[in-house]
């Protein structure tokens, strides 16, 4: 019989910006085990394992409202694993995980932080949203390996890689990361997020990948235009085009892929940001202002001031040209351009702006994409807050032209909890009563839609 050896709980305190927090510490030759329905909360605690931390029971629970890390010299690995911080708080990986069956979140982030999660064929992500889910714009990535035969609408993991193909894909390990991909010159701009997709059988696929993400990873590019980009190399790149999008339930789609490689989202014409070359605005009195700088420009002739509304064309249009400011196009300094779009219309919705630099060869690159918000844009739904609740939830109506909506509440299985059609005003609702846990809303007027979630505490 294994001996269950002692383990170390440091316990540091400490007030404001420089708080120290309590500390799960397995030292060399110890292990924590928890068994059959066993649960571990660990309330800004950081984990660290130096001995044996091998959980194939129970759960673990990390909460409070403090960033805390999972680290250690040892291999990591859990069953269930929730994360359940305070919102805007995160768990920060500073060692590589490996989780037995479900990643759950409630609350907070999982900053991959250039560390890897690898789940076992069967793990799956739940509760991922906005506000809750995996990050890692400093690199790492999830993984999980499924044999995928004649996949239809699979979803490995629950990692937003959606694969449908009439043809056996063998099996096929699903990567997802978090880091905008450039190209070999580092140019270009993604989404905060790519799909390293490897099968075994990787040819005459005709498959069909419906890549999901959230608005929190769009990286300022306009949703409205995004297309699947493969690269075979993860620096050269392609536009892919796409075959269907839906900004509401946040994927882009494209059938009749042959094989498949890294792939991601961008805008047509991104070469995938410029290196120097970054854009800012503000909308004020009724115009747009913008500003950019490079850090250095090298046969650089002129840049185009590109734009393109929300409610019009969804491609980007030429609206003016401004030359560089250095003779022959040449500067090792930084240097800062404006421009001021005074044609720019309000009525249009968001409006966004690029710009593209042109060098003296005519090869071009683009800055990165912004959207301004003009004064009267029309808005739904403002604010439905508070976002973790007990018996009230306040609704802020925007100014959109409509008489009602229609308000639903559903738990995470999918059962309707509340319908309720409403007077579009700003209004407190009472709520049913409830279990905790956490619960998907939807307010609803025609096309209009808003969608969130509460937690029920």
């Amino acid at each position: 019989m294994k001996k269950i050896i002692s383990l170390m709980l440091l316990c540091i305190f400490g007030t404001g910006a420089n708080q120290l927090l309590a500390q799960l510490q397995i030292t060399s030759g110890a292990e924590i085990k928890l068994t059959t329905g066993a649960l571990l909360t660990l309330k800004d605690i950081n984990l660290v394992n130096d001995g044996a931390f091998d959980q194939t029971e129970g759960t673990v629970r990390i909460t409070g409202n403090a960033n805390t890390g999972i680290s250690g010299s040892q291999p990591i690995r859990f069953k269930i694993l929730e994360i359940d911080k305070a919102v805007g708080f995160k768990v920060l990986l500073q060692r590589t995980v490996h989780v037995d069956q479900q990643i759950g979140f409630v609350n907070g982030l999982l900053d991959l932080n250039g560390y890897n999660i690898s789940l076992s064929p069967t793990a799956l992500l739940l509760g991922e949203a906005e506000n809750n889910r995996i990050t890692g714009t400093n690199g790492g990535f999830v993984e999980i390996t499924n044999t995928l035969n004649a996949p239809a609408s699979a979803n490995p993991g629950n990692l937003g890689a959606i694969l449908t193909s009439a043809t056996n894909l063998g099996s096929t390990i699903i990567r997802r990361g978090h880091q905008s991909q450039v190209n070999l010159s580092g140019q270009g701009s993604s989404v905060l997020r790519y799909y390293d997709i490897i099968p075994a059988n990787n040819s005459a696929l005709n498959a069909t990948l419906r890549f999901l993400y959230f608005d929190a990873e769009l990286n300022a590019l306009p949703e409205l235009i995004l297309t699947q980009w493969k690269s075979n190399n993860n620096t050269s790149w392609t536009d892919q085009g796409f075959t269907s999008r839906d900004q509401v339930n946040n994927y882009v789609e494209k059938t009749g892929i042959m094989d498949f490689s890294r792939w991601t989202l961008s805008s047509p014409g991104n070469p995938l940001p410029v290196t120097g070359l970054e854009l800012q605005g503000e909308w004020r009195n009724n115009t747009a202002r913008l500003h950019w700088k490079t850090i250095t420009e090298t046969d650089n002739h002129h840049f185009i001031i590109q734009r393109y509304y929300q409610n019009g064309q969804q491609q980007f249009a030429d609206i003016a040209t401004k030359s560089t400011l250095h003779i022959g196009g040449n500067s090792s300094d930084i240097t800062l351009y404006n421009h001021t779009d005074a044609t720019a219309q309000a009525t249009q919705g968001f409006i966004f702006y690029r710009i593209q630099q042109v060098d003296i060869n005519n090869r071009f690159s683009y800055s990165n994409t912004i959207r301004l918000t003009p004064d009267g844009v029309v808005r739904f739904i403002d604010k439905v807050y508070p976002t973790i609740v007990q018996n009230n939830l306040y609704i802020q109506a925007g100014n959109a032209p409509i008489q009602n909506m229609t308000l639903t509440l559903h738990d995470m299985s999918g059962r309707l909890i509340m319908q309720k059609l409403l007077v579009y005003q700003s209004q407190q609702l009472e709520l049913p009563v409830m279990v905790n846990g956490a619960y998907m809303l939807k307010v609803q007027s025609g096309e209009w839609e808003f969608t969130g979630r509460i937690i029920k505490k």
